[in-house]
């Protein structure tokens, strides 16, 4: 986890819960009874016990009479009932036949500002949307209601300005900038076969086909039996360093059309499952013999690699952007180290909400990724996605505290964002996007994107603060 791979979608604390959160309180006993005074039971996802909150609602016996008379009465407006004039229908039918939409509307109408009220008066700061965890409603009784929420911890950073990371040698080396220009050069290699009448030496490649059977005298072989390992006009260096021992010494001193027999003992760690530690039988036959040719280092070759005038020309571009690959790559190692020391430096519970909401944003990157790589929806849907949001809770557990800690340091160090610094990266998602920036505003701005894109930046840049800090 990097300072700019934090939490993602934190919501900002709210000092009272909105509309919805105020509409899932007052519906999420929706399709149960409440008649029974000792009703009683959980909703919604486990809570942390540290950082959990619970009020008590209670609304007047009078109050929740007259709500009751209120409601029947505007049913018995709207009720269309066969055997009955409009606005004719028995108050005792209404009372019956609605009798759940009835209380659900009650409780519309007397919970959720009673609900907001105490948030405000005890200046709680929810951020989760409220669980109802009793509810008693009875017809000319009181309403007694309990409703659970998770709210930041109070949570000290003193004493952050004493972690200290190393910081890392980010200069490139000659030697790193010349294995990736020879990387580079062998990207650009081609295979040109060899003419001349002679035997496969080390260096060479060697075209061949070959079928392996797993059914060796001597050797136990498992039920069923595995099919045979099969290859045509496959390309393999002699004396490579990824090649088998046992095929060079096979192909060394061979000529094109030649027929080998010979035996692999493949190691049991081998890569490849079907094949570690077994032994294979195989028929090779020799093809052809090939050469891989490197492009020389030359004005021709930088042209063929994008708009460069000569070799010079790329060289320079080239080693800079290793050299800046190198300093990002390592500047971030550098800040997940930190940031991974002020995790372990500080010990406070983390609202639970929070986390799965992170553990949510880290699973729809990975089926984004997924997708990309032609993963079909009908296999995603397959996946066992209880083991996969267990498997990411930790991880996302450590960005959200991640996030909590940058976001009270910034408080600490009083940093702040810039106009500008949000501008500027409205312009790069417009350009990613290719949407207009003042659509892109609105559109972040209505459905709360941009609020958690200012809390993202800001926390990169307190980030950056600290590493200039406390990596020396």
């Amino acid at each position: 986890m990097s300072s700019t791979e934090t939490l993602e979608t934190t919501p900002t604390p709210e000092p009272t819960p909105n509309a919805e959160g105020e509409q899932q309180l007052a519906q999420s006993h929706e399709g149960h009874k409440h008649d029974d005074h000792d009703h009683q039971h959980a909703h919604g996802p486990v809570l942390n016990p540290d950082c959990t909150r619970e009020v008590d609602i209670e609304v007047p016996a009078d109050e929740v009479n007259k709500t009751f008379r209120s409601v029947t009465k505007r049913y018995q407006k709207m009720a269309r009932i066969p055997g009955f004039r409009s606005g004719k229908v028995p108050e005792s039918l209404i009372r019956t036949r609605f009798a759940e939409q009835i209380k659900q509307d009650v409780i519309e109408a007397l919970v959720p500002d009673r609900f907001r009220a105490l948030i405000e008066q005890e200046k709680f700061q929810p951020v989760s949307q409220p669980q109802i965890t009793s509810l008693t409603i009875v017809d000319g009784e009181p309403i007694h209601c309990k409703a659970a929420f998770e709210v930041l911890p109070n949570y000290s950073v003193e004493g952050y300005q004493d972690v200290k990371i190393a910081k890392p040698e980010t200069d490139l080396t000659e030697e790193e900038y010349q294995a990736e220009l020879e990387r580079v050069r062998d990207s650009r290699a081609i295979m040109e076969p060899v003419t001349e009448d002679r035997a496969l030496a080390d260096g060479d490649w060697a075209q061949i086909s070959f079928h392996g059977d797993f059914n060796v005298e001597g050797e136990e072989q498992p039920a069923p039996q595995p099919d045979p390992v099969k290859g045509d006009d496959v390309v393999i260096e002699v004396g490579g360093k990824d090649t088998l021992d046992s095929f060079n010494d096979a192909l060394r001193g061979a000529k094109p059309g030649q027929q080998l027999k010979f035996e692999v003992t493949y190691p049991a760690d081998f890569n490849e499952r079907n094949l570690a530690g077994r032994t294979v039988a195989y028929d090779v036959e020799v093809k052809a013999i090939k050469k891989r040719i490197v492009p020389e280092l030359n004005d021709e070759f930088a042209k063929e690699l994008g708009e460069y005038d000569n070799l010079d020309a790329f060289t320079q571009k080239f080693r800079e952007h290793l050299a800046n690959d190198k300093r990002r790559r390592l500047e971030a190692e550098a800040k997940d180290k930190m940031i991974a020391a002020l995790i372990a430096k500080f010990d406070f519970p983390v609202p639970e909400t929070l986390v799965q909401q992170q553990v949510d944003t880290r699973l729809d990157r990975g089926l984004r990724a997924l997708a990309q790589q032609g993963m079909r929806a009908e296999d995603m849907r397959k996946l066992d996605f209880n083991r996969l949001r267990e498997a990411q809770h930790d991880s996302a557990q450590n960005e959200v505290k991640g996030s909590m800690i940058l976001d009270r340091i910034a408080e600490e160090e009083k940093i702040e964002l810039g106009a500008d610094e949000v501008e500027q990266e409205l312009q790069v998602i417009s350009l990613q996007t290719r949407e207009p920036v003042e659509a892109l505003r609105a559109r972040l701005t209505e459905d709360g994107s941009l609020a958690r894109i200012r809390e993202q930046l800001r926390r990169e840049k307190t980030g950056n603060v600290l590493y200039d800090r406390l990596v020396s």
